[in-house]
């Protein structure tokens, strides 16, 4: 079974930054889209929050867009597939209305939680058990916080829902969790599929201030009128709870067989694998969510991504911006080209992209960006292949990881924004060692979840169909030669973390406090 020739699907992917919707025809051929973006709010240091209800719009006003456009071309929505961002953390009230914005992943207020976790609660056990590392991005650590910091708020919580939950809230008046999203919270035992009841203890909540758990092809109707008629689509339409956008990722771009690597680099970055069984690192270094049909993703996330090339451009790249002007250009371009021009290791400019702290492999809070080896000759093209290089060793970096737990890589396969260059795709294929396969659709989270949609209403026989809608616009051969300086640039790459390591601490608490407690010797 399969979408009539008037049929269409959608996949709606909820990012950090932005909403994206894509509308699939057949064999997943593009039929319409719509991106909206968001602001992320910093109203104090470490925080990272966004206002639900505004995202909430955004939802409702994407799916109207792409309405409207597929019915202008003769099509009409069979199913609806979500796809989130993972470890957000929305306190509801009694009434669900919101005592709190959106608490995102990039958000580091429990930091000092994190590291009780891990000294006083035997967190490393949690971690073996719930599959995601002890870190201030997730809802354990937040909600530890919560309990800690802000008790009245604790106290007057009867919800602890992420943006997918309050979302669903809204259309359909019933909190639900799918596996996938519930599995990146660090409250979820990964062999019971149940909310860790050690973990809630620890809390002090019960499992019934938490959503129902739900498989991710779980399938919701009966949407409430009101939202129904703004969107332009009946309140009967199906819509599929999904799962989160990484393991989304995996299956957009049909990543899902043994040896099978995605790696997706937009905000930030993350590279996966899938296996058939829950797999952890005693290390920790890696996460491990559920998929669906007893399938794990397997990898681990990096904070700095294509946000590395936002901020060099945003406070760097005045010329560049100027000159893109006048040639009618993308910004991004431009820096491109001139990265371009310099030889692999930018001569030896290293950039370590923590400029957001760390997640895998080294769940760092306090880790702080560098540039390391400036001299003279650098100009402002070293810097900015520095940045590309850099984010692409920090994927690498978790790559080193997984390649211990489940094996080498067969095949790799890109997506995000980084993947719209061909510079940088390059760049990954030379610091991988091996061939780079990047599809077509560079959605690969909303083309996921619109494929689970069709499975869940049952009109897709298997999720490996996928396979026949991936169609792969560029292949990318390593350059043995800059493979071998991208090696020995990663061994520095690890030696520096690790001799920063301390210093990191230190600096990170000046930047909190404005002084120095530690006395530098």
């Amino acid at each position: 079974m399969t979408l009539q020739h008037n049929e269409a699907v959608l996949g709606l992917d909820i990012g950090t930054t932005s909403l994206k919707a894509v509308l699939f025809g057949q064999r997943g051929v593009v039929l319409a889209s719509s991106t909206i973006e968001y602001p992320l709010s910093h109203s104090k240091p470490d925080y990272a929050e966004q206002d639900p209800e505004q995202i909430l719009q955004a939802v409702v006003k994407s799916i109207q867009r792409v309405q409207d456009q597929g019915r202008v071309k003769g099509y009409k929505i069979k199913a609806i597939g979500l796809s989130t961002a993972m470890h957000s953390l929305i306190a509801m009230d009694s009434s669900d209305n919101p005592l709190t914005k959106a608490i995102v992943w990039t958000d580091n207020r429990s930091l000092r939680q994190a590291e009780k976790l891990m000294q006083e609660h035997g967190g490393h056990e949690i971690y073996l058990r719930t599959g995601t590392p002890i870190h201030p991005m997730s809802p354990l650590s937040k909600i530890l916080w919560m309990k800690e910091e802000a008790p009245q708020l604790f106290a007057k919580t009867r919800m602890f829902a992420g943006i997918k939950e309050f979302i669903l809230h809204r259309l359909y008046g019933t909190y639900v969790s799918d596996y996938s999203i519930a599995s990146a919270t660090g409250l979820l035992h990964l062999e019971t599929m149940d909310w860790d009841q050690g973990v809630l203890d620890l809390l002090g909540i019960s499992k019934e201030q938490l959503p129902t758990l739900v498989p991710t092809t779980h399938v919701l109707t009966g949407m409430a009128p009101s939202y129904a008629l703004e969107m332009g689509i009946p309140a009967e339409t199906p819509f599929v709870v999904g799962a989160s956008d990484g393991v989304l990722a995996n299956l957009g771009v049909a990543a899902t067989g043994p040896g099978e690597v995605a790696v997706t680099i937009g905000t930030s970055g993350a590279i996966r694998t899938v296996t058939d069984r829950p797999v952890t690192d005693e290390k920790g270094r890696t996460f491990c969510y559920a998929f669906a049909d007893q399938k794990w993703v397997v990898g681990g996330p990096t904070n700095n991504g294509g946000i590395m090339l936002r901020w060099l451009r945003d406070q760097f790249a005045t010329p560049e911006i100027e000159v893109a002007k006048k040639l009618g250009v993308d910004p991004y371009d431009l820096m491109i080209q001139y990265a371009e021009k310099v030889p692999a290791g930018s001569e030896g400019l290293l950039f370590l992209p923590f400029l957001t702290g760390e997640r895998a492999p080294y769940w760092n809070a306090n880790a702080r960006g560098t540039f390391f080896g400036i001299s003279l000759r650098h100009q402002r093209e070293h810097f900015i292949r520095a940045v590309l290089e850099g984010v692409v060793l920090s994927i690498f970096s978790v790559g080193v990881a997984l390649r211990e737990l489940t094996g080498p890589a067969k095949e790799i396969i890109a997506s995000g924004g980084f993947a719209r260059s061909a510079v940088w795709r390059q760049i990954l294929s030379d610091v991988m060692g091996k061939e780079l396969l990047v599809p077509e659709v560079a959605d690969a989270s909303a083309m996921g979840a619109a494929v689970l949609a069709l499975y869940a209403t049952g009109d897709l026989d298997s999720l490996a169909e996928i396979r026949s809608w991936v169609r792969i616009s560029h292949r990318h051969h390593p350059d043995l030669k800059n493979s071998e300086v991208y090696l020995e640039l990663y061994y520095m790459y690890e030696r520096l973390y690790m001799k920063l390591k301390d210093e990191f601490d230190i600096m990170a608490e000046f930047q909190r406090s404005g002084g120095f407690e530690t006395t530098l010797d």
